[in-house]
């Protein structure tokens, strides 16, 4: 719903996604429009973060494949939308999506209704983070343990354990083959000193809660770098919302920017 909110409200775009309108569906693509729905003008700042996330995502991908790997793995796929509007280009990615078998029942039922066809070079894995281990998804859908993969995983773990988070960063820096990369987005603790940032954090907080999905794990920057180093992972950056506005939101005139505490770290195996 954001993605498809920024295609609709800002300009310039951060990130082109036109599917993701086509996903969410007619009726929700009309209250959009109509203001009707919090998505749009009422949370810009969550919003451009989605968007700065998925666009550093792409943009890193786009990176690794031109030195080679040809395997993008999607962790908490939900609506992400890459694999049906990714460019046509020679040797293909094999693009594995994993997620709750539920989940991606739901996402099919989506694609259907939006008329769009599941490319041959796209491979849906069913996993439970919280129950299930990833290698038997990955497997399932013919992944190649062998070859380096760039791995997205976004807007998953503060929805998560802190074990379940550390055991499949585990997984990716010990099964994936040397070369593989991850990127994915986390909440750093929130300082209740500052009364404008906690009351932005209570009124997300609720409102995810009440959606079924409240939030269970927050990160320290320092610690989880040294937590992840020590997993295997090298090669580091970790963006913080200063470091993904000066790239994405530098010279707007809109006045879009990333308000929070959202990070996307990026590691190589």
């Amino acid at each position: 719903m954001h993605r498809a909110a920024h295609q609709l409200f800002d300009r310039p775009l951060v990130f082109e996604d036109a599917l993701a309108l086509a996903v969410i569906g007619l009726e929700a693509e009309a209250e959009l429009r109509r203001g009707q729905d919090w998505h749009g003008h009422a949370a810009p700042g969550l919003r451009a973060f989605i968007v700065a996330r998925s666009r550093l995502t792409e943009d890193l991908l786009a990176e690794a494949a031109g030195q080679g790997t040809r395997q993008y793995v999607v962790l908490g796929a939900g609506l992400d939308t890459y694999g049906y509007r990714q460019s046509r280009g020679r040797p293909p990615l094999s693009i594995f999506e994993v997620d709750h078998p539920a989940t991606q029942a739901w996402k099919r039922a989506r694609l259907k209704e939006a008329n769009l066809a599941i490319p041959a070079n796209v491979f849906h894995a069913p996993v439970d983070f919280e129950r299930e281990p990833l290698d038997a998804g990955l497997r399932s859908a013919n992944f190649d343990f062998d070859r380096p993969a760039f791995v997205a995983w976004l807007g998953v773990t503060p929805y998560l354990s802190r074990d379940a988070v550390m055991a499949t960063l585990g997984f990716v820096a010990s099964r994936l083959a040397k070369g593989s990369e991850i990127v994915f987005d986390y909440a750093e603790l929130v300082d209740v000193s500052d009364p404008s940032r906690r009351a932005r954090f209570d009124a997300l907080s609720a409102r995810v809660a009440r959606a079924g999905e409240p939030f269970r794990t927050f990160f320290d920057p320092a610690t989880l770098e040294r937590d992840v180093r020590a997993l295997g992972f090298s090669d580091m950056h970790d963006w913080d919302a200063s470091a993904l506005n000066a790239r994405y939101f530098a010279g707007r005139g809109d006045g879009l920017r990333i308000p929070g505490l959202g990070h996307c770290l990026h590691a190589r195996v």
